[in-house]
């Protein structure tokens, strides 16, 4: 297959991809997950109105002309209201979040009162609806406050929780199996052999993929064999996986075992090859209802093709409202060579000019096996095929990492 550009790679990736089922799920547990449709209001808030100060709840015409003398003749706290009815010259004693009574218009705040028993002189006049709370000023009931395609933040769940629901319409989260290939890899705290590598791409994949809402399965390591590597792909499938990911063995060599492997269980092969840098040796395809992506082995190639097609092809499986991995622009920190027929994704740092704007400083190197960079980096700049030579200072246009 021909290379194909990272904007075609990624259009295929999503192409056909429909969000998940929906499921109920405890208010308490919907933090970063995406609702599967809009939620309304079951509740005005606040219900009446109420005071937003202590003081006493009164009537303006009674106080338009300090000083004023009333009669108090009740109390009213949050969550003990007042039976009663304010006629003219009376007031009742009102702290914050008390239900206003009736005949009651204002809250003059106690600052602005004397108080000698039952009497009441007020210093200062209020005005009508001063220190109250309409009701419904936050929201009505049947308000759509939360959409679908909504990722809930912490404060989306504390407005949940205020409309009145202790569950949500969530979409069910994507599960995501990592499968990585190489006689050469071990796990961390093994003591490498002669030609071994400690295995670091899953971790980063894993913790890309839980941060985007998935359930991870861990397949392990299998070694350069097809049976091995099959065997593999068959637990993926067993355990109903909406993505496979495997990393390592995606090229053309006597080693290379993973198309061949996901070929013997029918994979249609969507693409292999994208213009990309890091990341060419990149394969996507479909086994069933699983939707495949073969990431390369080098460690930056492979976090830099899941930050790129995993977290939008997960995004879109949750259906929120943007996929995509959003881009902004900066300032480049120095001057770059022309480019090949490749994207180039540059690890880079971001610092503040004096006015403010984003400058980004890609690095000197950027080998593919250079972890400690990817880890150190704040963004990719992104250069397209064929750009020219540009000197420090010009506009770039970049895709932040999280931190």
């Amino acid at each position: 297959m021909a290379l194909i550009s990272v904007a075609e790679a990624l259009a295929r990736v999503l192409d056909g991809v429909v969000p998940l089922p929906a499921e109920t799920v405890a208010l308490a547990d919907g933090h970063r997950r995406a609702l599967a449709a809009d939620v309304a209001a079951l509740r005005t808030q606040p219900p009446a109105a109420v005071s937003a100060m202590d003081g006493y709840a009164a009537r303006a015409a009674d106080v338009a002309h300090p000083p004023a003398r009333l009669q108090v003749i009740g109390e009213v706290a949050a969550g003990r209201p007042f039976d009663g009815t304010v006629g003219p010259g009376e007031a009742a004693r009102i702290f914050t979040g008390g239900v206003l009574p009736a005949g009651a218009d204002t809250v003059v705040i106690q600052e602005r009162t004397k108080r000698d028993g039952t009497c009441l002189i007020v210093t200062a006049s209020s005005a009508v609806g001063r220190n109250v709370r309409a009701a419904g000023l936050d929201f009505a009931q049947g308000d759509v406050l939360l959409r679908a395609g909504r990722r809930l933040s912490d404060r989306d769940l504390a407005l949940a929780a205020a409309m009145n629901h202790p569950t949500l319409p969530l979409r069910r989260a994507p599960r995501v199996a990592l499968l990585a290939t190489g006689d050469e890899l071990v796990a961390p705290g093994v003591l490498p052999g002669p030609g071994q590598i400690v295995y670091s791409n899953g971790f980063g994949l894993a913790a890309l993929a839980r941060a985007e809402g998935a359930q991870v399965v861990d397949l392990g390591i299998v070694p350069d064999r097809i049976d091995a590597t099959v065997r593999a792909i068959d637990r993926a499938a067993q355990q109903r996986v909406d993505v496979l990911v495997t990393t390592g063995g995606a090229s053309v060599g006597d080693y290379d075992l993973v198309q061949p492997s996901l070929a013997a269980r029918g994979m249609t092969l969507s693409f292999w090859k994208v213009a990309l840098r890091p990341g060419r040796p990149m394969m996507h395809g479909a086994l069933g209802p699983m939707r495949v992506l073969g990431l390369p082995g080098n460690p930056v190639s492979a976090y830099v093709c899941g930050f790129l097609f995993l977290v939008p092809l997960l995004r879109r499986l949750l259906g929120l409202a943007d996929a995509e991995v959003p881009t902004e622009m900066a300032t480049l920190g120095r001057a770059l060579p022309g480019n090949d027929e490749r994207a180039d994704y540059l690890r880079a740092s971001l610092a503040r000019a004096p006015d403010g704007s984003l400058v980004a400083t890609p690095f000197e190197v950027q080998d593919s096996s250079m972890v400690a960079l990817l880890a150190e980096a704040d963004c990719l700049l992104i250069r397209e095929p064929h750009a020219p030579a540009v000197p420090a200072g010009s506009s770039c246009t970049i895709v932040k990492f999280d931190r």
